[in-house]
Formats: C-alpha cells, sequence, structure tokens
C-alpha cells in the first residue's frame, strides 16, 4: 500500500505557504519516503458560517513546479474540478506534466462541488455530472493517445488528438461516493477516491462494496480498481481545524490503522495532516517505520 500527503496550498491562520514553503516542504516529503505529493483545485474555500474565506494556491501551476523540483514521488490532483477547465485543455496539460516528471502524475477528476467559486467566476452550477461525462468521453481517448470525436450539449471534439501523444499511461483518478459517479469512475478510472476518514469503519466498507458492484456492473474485475482513500492524521498536541474524523492517536496507533487500510483492500492511503508541517511528516514517517 502506498501512502501520500497532501501539501500546504491552502491558507491557514489568514497566512497562505508561499512557493518556496511548500517546495521545501514536498522536498522534504520525497526525502522521507512518502509515495504520492497531492495538492488540492479549488479558487478559495469559503465556510459560509462567517469565517474568513481560506485562500489557495493554483492547482497545476504549483503542481507543475513540483514536477521539476522532485525526482520520485508520484504527483496528484485531488482533484481536478473538471468545469474550471476545457477538457482538450485538461488532457494537453496532463501530458505536458507527465513528460515534464517521468511519468509520475495521477490525473485526479471531479465534477466539482463548491458553489461560492462558481459564484464568483461564472462557472455553471447546473447539470454537473452530465457535463462531467462528457469530459470524460474526450479526456480518457485523448490520454491513451487516440484521435476523438465528440458531440456532446456542452463539450466538443472534431478529430482531437495530443501531439506530441503522451508517453506511456497517465492514470485516471476519480473522487466520488454518488451511484451515477461510481459508474463513471467503474467505466473510465484506474483509482478512485474516497474521503475524509480516521480508522476504517463501516462507513468506508460500504463505499468499497458500492465500487465493486460498480465495477461488477460495468463489466470489470473490481481488483483493476486502485482504491485510494483520502485519511486525516491529526497531531494529537494540535488543535483540529475541522469536522471530519481523524487519526489522532500515536504513532503506534497509526501504523496499526494503516496495516487495518492495508487489509481491506487500500491501495493507497492520501493523508492529510494536521497541521501540515514537516513535524507531521516526521510522525508519519514513524508510524510508517512500524508497520508490519
Amino acid at each position: 500500500m502506498k501512502i501520500g500527503v497532501g501539501l500546504p496550498t491552502d491558507e491557514v491562520n489568514g497566512v497562505t505557504p508561499s512557493w518556496a514553503e511548500v517546495r521545501d516542504f514536498t522536498i522534504a516529503a520525497e526525502g522521507l519516503g512518502m509515495d504520492s505529493v497531492w495538492v488540492w483545485d479549488h479558487f478559495f474555500y469559503d465556510p459560509e458560517d462567517g469565517s474568513p474565506i481560506q485562500g489557495q494556491h493554483e492547482a497545476w501551476t504549483m503542481l507543475s513546479a513540483l514536477a521539476a523540483a522532485t525526482e520520485r514521488v508520484e504527483l496528484g490532483t485531488l482533484v481536478l474540478c473538471s468545469n474550471f477547465r476545457e477538457p482538450g485543455l485538461v488532457a494537453k496539460m496532463a501530458a505536458t506534466l507527465d513528460e515534464i516528471c517521468g511519468g509520475r502524475l495521477i490525473l485526479g477528476l471531479g465534477a466539482g462541488w463548491h458553489d461560492p467559486e462558481y459564484d464568483a467566476f461564472g462557472f455553471p452550477k447546473d447539470r454537473r455530472v452530465d457535463r462531467f461525462e462528457e469530459a470524460l468521453q474526450i479526456i480518457s481517448p485523448l490520454l491513451e493517445g487516440r484521435h476523438v470525436t465528440f458531440e456532446g450539449t456542452h463539450y466538443t471534439a472534431r478529430d482531437a488528438f495530443l501531439t506530441p501523444a503522451p508517453t506511456g499511461p497517465i492514470p485516471l483518478l476519480i473522487a466520488c461516493k454518488g451511484p451515477r459517479m461510481l459508474g463513471l469512475t467503474a467505466r473510465y478510472a484506474q483509482s478512485w477516491n474516497t474521503a475524509w476518514y480516521g480508522a476504517p469503519d463501516d462507513r468506508l466498507r460500504e463505499m468499497f462494496t458500492a465500487m465493486d458492484a460498480a465495477m461488477d456492473a460495468a463489466g470489470r474485475d473490481p481488483s483493476e480498481m486502485a482504491k485510494t482513500v483520502g485519511l486525516t492524521v491529526r497531531d494529537p498536541e494540535a488543535a483540529s481545524t475541522g469536522e471530519e474524523p481523524a487519526l489522532a492517536g500515536s504513532i503506534d496507533d497509526l501504523a496499526r490503522a494503516f496495516d487495518d487500510y492495508e487489509a481491506l483492500g487500500t491501495a493507497h492511503l492520501i493523508c492529510g495532516l494536521e497541521p501540515t508541517t514537516e513535524a507531521s511528516l516526521e510522525r508519519l514517517r514513524a508510524a510508517m517505520s512500524l508497520r508490519s
């Protein structure tokens, strides 16, 4: 089972980490043996409860810079909002970034959900899953090096292709939980993400069962889908910054939880650290070293 971490690209307590801080954290994560690093794709996050709006660096620009600053870790988006960029552009960007990083990209996609961003920048909020399904019908074959002709309600492609073509397979990850999105994941993706969790629980087991059922319905072996889980790992001495379930125990507790996730068939854990610091990375690495 692979273990990766989310990067500190968003604002905390009114301060957005600088590029140098994000780069140094990423290099530290690579040096400590993390398998992957991940960025979120938002213009901002508005809690809509009177709390301050949280800013964030643009995901793809940041990931592209990190592609050139790292050597080994996989680089992923958790997840790129399909509505923010035309599907042909997404495929072209992915092929180029994968070239820069030597085949380490995991292209995570989602249909989007945070309405304040849509309202602020004029993106259409209607029929988000319809738009996502159309985008997949363009992005997926382009990444496979195929020519694409597609006429949809929202997107169009006419004998479109990527040149240069992708130099190797680019794994497509979809984050979702609803039945229709699970079905699209089973049809188009190689990886699936469900989030956010603490210790494995019945909610997670139910989601795994639903994904397996979607794979069966699509005529695919469930073992072909890499199940990835977003996991909140909280330093027990740190104040909580969210309401999500979290692993907040000792390093031994973390190690046991990791083993439990692997026993369930998790292929990749993506850890959101609280706080997102190098000290938290050290705790994570210590837990990884104790795994059975």
